[in-house]
């Protein structure tokens, strides 16, 4: 079985930390402070270790200084993705203020083609407001995509394996406003655009499968969303305390192009606690629920494997090897220190999930994942590690899983 993951070059790796300090939620200055008063011995990160083997002395980091003019980088790389194999990308962000006080706002960019013949072109932004008031995410992309899909449920084979191929195009936006303390609601639209979609017969016949399911060349699913979010994390891309949560319940309607009328939720919890609370160990949990309410989604727009939004749930299986109506998924890691100067760290993780099959139909068999990890830290300031997981699945599922960030 082909293994999931994403792994990609120390240049492109490089690029994408700009990406996630720029993300931060909170000061950067402040932040490095408080760490420095936890720790009595320095941190290091990446590039403090390219630099003193490339000079002598120490490299040091520069507090937030992005301003109202934009950051611009653009770098191009080579990486490798399991599913796709080798890929020639070429990527970017632009980081800047709206005001002189409000977070710093992303818009990052990206295009790669891979080995299996893929073509991607996501664009993801997340704009802040002046005051903060506002906050305005969106994700535009295109892919070119073959794929193979194992049916519906959540008590497949391997062996069942159904090659697709497809073009996907997606817009959401959303507009959240600041309710009170770390409350914010909102509301946006979301439309998935598939079409050229083409699949081989599978190996085994008798099994709901896509042919089984629906054998539409061209779905769309498009429609409005109430979305709201609950943050008290002190930092988003690698929390040591606090608690997540969203919530997005999205409407598609026929009226706004949608191949079929449907309703779904998507429930995203997190909380985070230091154990032993002495220590700088951190045991994170996860609950992820993407829920079909009503209708008959396209066969390629249910809840499945690794295509939550950052995709990420279902370390130790493949993308897209479990796809239903209903998908139930939690999660808990273990993270730890390895060196004192915060340069690598380790963690363990243990997961679970289940899928029903079509629409009214009843979960089924709860599929578990897990395995170690290693972490590299890739800048000090805002915390980014680059992550390395091996997982491993039921049937002989396993493989290399690789982020920039941690992946929840």
């Amino acid at each position: 079985m082909e293994r999931g993951g994403k792994l990609i070059t120390i240049i492109a790796v490089l690029l994408f930390s700009s990406v996630a300090y720029a993300s931060g939620r909170v000061d950067t200055a402040t932040y490095q402070s408080k760490i420095i008063a936890r720790d009595t011995v320095r941190q290091k990160d990446l590039m403090d270790l390219v630099h003193s083997m490339l000079r002598s002395g120490s490299s040091s980091h520069k507090n937030d200084s992005v301003g109202v003019r934009p950051v611009v980088s653009m770098v191009p790389a080579v990486g490798y993705a399991l599913q796709s194999r080798m890929a020639i990308l070429l990527s970017g962000n632009m980081a800047f203020r709206t005001g002189p006080q409000s977070r710093i706002s992303v818009v990052n960019f990206s295009t790669a083609y891979t080995q299996n013949g893929q073509f991607t072109l996501p664009l993801l932004w997340n704009i802040c407001s002046r005051n903060n008031d506002y906050n305005f995410v969106g994700d535009m992309r295109f892919y070119a995509y073959p794929q193979s899909t194992y049916g519906l449920g959540s008590d497949s084979d391997n062996g069942q394996q159904d090659p697709m191929n497809y073009d996907y195009f997606r817009f959401s936006e959303t507009v959240l406003r600041h309710v009170t303390g770390n409350l914010y609601l909102g509301a946006g639209y979301a439309m998935d655009n598939h079409w050229s979609i083409s699949h081989q017969t599978p190996i085994a016949t008798g099994f709901p499968g896509f042919s089984n399911y629906n054998t539409a060349t061209h779905t769309v699913s498009s429609g409005f969303t109430l979305n709201g979010t609950y943050d008290s994390r002190d930092n988003s891309i690698n929390p040591s305390r606090g608690f997540y949560a969203m919530y997005q319940f999205r409407e598609n309607l026929r009226a706004l192009g949608s191949t079929s009328a449907c309703s779904s939720l998507v429930l995203d919890v997190r909380k985070y606690v230091r154990f032993p609370a002495s220590s700088n160990n951190i045991l994170a949990f996860w609950s992820y629920d993407w829920l079909t309410l009503g209708g008959a989604p396209p066969y390629l727009d249910l809840p499945s494997t690794l295509w939550d939004a950052n995709t990420n749930a279902g370390r130790g299986y493949i993308q897209g090897r479990f796809r239903g109506a209903q998908m139930v998924y939690a999660e808990t890691e273990y993270r730890y220190r390895i060196t004192r100067n915060g340069l690598i760290g380790g963690v363990f993780f243990v997961n679970a999930q289940s899928f029903s099959a079509a629409p009214g139909t009843k979960l089924q068999v709860i599929q578990p994942g897990y395995g170690p990890g290693l972490r590299i830290k890739l800048n000090k300031v805002s915390k980014t590690n680059i992550s390395m997981d091996y997982g491993f699945g039921t049937q002989g599922s396993r493989g290399l899983f690789v982020n920039v960030g941690e992946l929840f």
